[in-house]
């Protein structure tokens, strides 16, 4: 009893006390807190239509508000702990107002988190990402509860490190170059509706090819097809070209534009029998029957030098399978005849005579659009010999050998 008598009677044992009571006090502010403050809210957030207060509970910023209230009581109580250094209770005080800033901050940006979730529900968040403006506004939170904690910390004024941030302002935009670049880009793709999350994209310099998932300030996630990220910098989709999509898939339709490549040595005009035959073709009968009455009378009109083949219009296979190709494409079902749709002979090449297919398919589905063209070239090719047309493609090691077999047995029945 003598020893906890002279224990209780001794200068700094009343201090301890207090300090323990004092932290006894914080902690048993904390517990009612988080338990009575949490529960009340939950409590209010399920009864409330509202979904924003839903959103702020469950990104937690209540339960970070929460750890101010212990911070609020050690900063309040160690001021009535006896015989504590002046010292010592201006550190305190200067920490537990640091915390104070800290658990705020915590609580913005968990705040800032439950915005962007919230317009992510909404139609805007297809056109229109804010993920790169809820960043800018988290590293400003940074930036001046860091100014706040040092000034806090250090008991001066804040405005007095403000002033002196003018001194290594060249510092700090050569450390936020990409942050001020990116946040300009921001800005600009935002403005011009230049880029939407959803938006397939085709970069080839990063080797981009695919849909945009995430639009944020300093990146631009791409996923392409084999599933693969690509990450761009945002500033590089302003100060680099890059082709998007989306007009195509807002239009309903996506392009075909692909050539056969025809042998020109089988290019010729078409005899009466030849032309008789292909009147067979439902979608030429038209077609062969104006231009007779088109050609019968130009040659008409030249007179006798008319009665000259030379002199006399034909029909080529070429231009009535081009004719054919074009009806074909017309009458296909799953082809937009709302928009262009042309075949067109290109400049011969040492490849052979490129005809040109241009339309537009109905869907902007990939398996099912190279379905579509698929089936359109298959017949294409098919058709030809119809029209005593051939693709053109380089020897192969068959024709090669076929070639040598026919020459060596053209020799041996010479010699023989």
């Amino acid at each position: 009893m003598d020893q906890i008598k002279a224990l209780l009677e001794s200068p700094y044992a009343l201090t301890v006390m207090y300090l323990l009571g004092l932290l006894l006090l914080a902690w048993l502010a904390n517990v009612a807190t988080h338990r009575v403050l949490l529960r009340v809210m939950r409590v209010v957030t399920r009864r409330t239509a509202w979904t924003w207060d839903d959103a702020l509970l469950d990104a937690g910023v209540f339960r970070r508000l929460a750890r101010v209230v212990p911070m609020l009581v050690i900063h309040a109580g160690i001021t009535v702990v006896p015989k504590i250094p002046p010292a010592w209770d201006l550190l305190v005080q200067r920490a537990a107002r640091a915390l104070i800033v800290v658990f705020c901050l915590m609580a913005a940006s968990a705040a800032l988190n439950a915005l962007e979730g919230l317009y992510q529900k909404t139609q805007h968040a297809r056109r229109r990402s804010i993920k790169g403006y809820v960043q800018l506004l988290k590293i400003l939170l940074y930036v001046i509860a860091a100014i706040v904690i040092i000034a806090a910390l250090s008991d001066r004024s804040p405005w007095l490190l403000l002033s002196g941030l003018g001194a290594i302002s060249a510092v700090l935009l050569l450390v936020f170059k990409d942050t001020i670049l990116s946040l300009v880009a921001s800005i600009q793709i935002a403005s011009n509706d230049m880029l939407r999350v959803g938006d397939w994209i085709t970069m080839p310099q990063f080797n981009a090819d695919g849909d945009v998932i995430d639009i944020a300030l300093h990146t631009v996630k791409v996923q392409n097809f084999d599933k693969t990220i690509t990450t761009i910098p945002t500033w590089r989709l302003i100060s680099e070209s890059y082709k998007n999509w989306r007009g195509m898939q807002e239009a309903g339709a996506r392009r075909i534009k692909r050539a056969l490549y025809l042998d020109a040595g089988s290019v010729r005009f078409l005899d009466r029998q030849e032309q008789g035959d292909l009147k067979r073709f439902r979608l030429l009968a038209e077609y062969i029957r104006a231009k007779h009455e088109e050609i019968e009378q130009w040659n008409s009109a030249l007179g006798d030098p008319g009665k000259v083949p030379v002199n006399q219009r034909r029909l080529t296979n070429l231009g009535t399978f081009r004719a054919y190709t074009l009806a074909y494409l017309k009458a296909h079902p799953r082809i937009n005849h709302q928009l262009t749709c042309m075949v067109r002979v290109l400049d011969p090449t040492p490849d052979g005579i490129p005809m040109e297919v241009y339309c537009f398919t109905d869907t902007t589905d990939w398996a099912t659009y190279e379905a579509i063209q698929g089936d359109i070239f298959d017949h294409l090719i098919a058709i030809l010999p119809e029209f005593s047309l051939s693709v053109f493609q380089q020897p192969s090691g068959q024709d090669m050998r076929a070639g040598l077999g026919h020459v060596r047995n053209a020799n041996l029945s010479a010699g023989g």
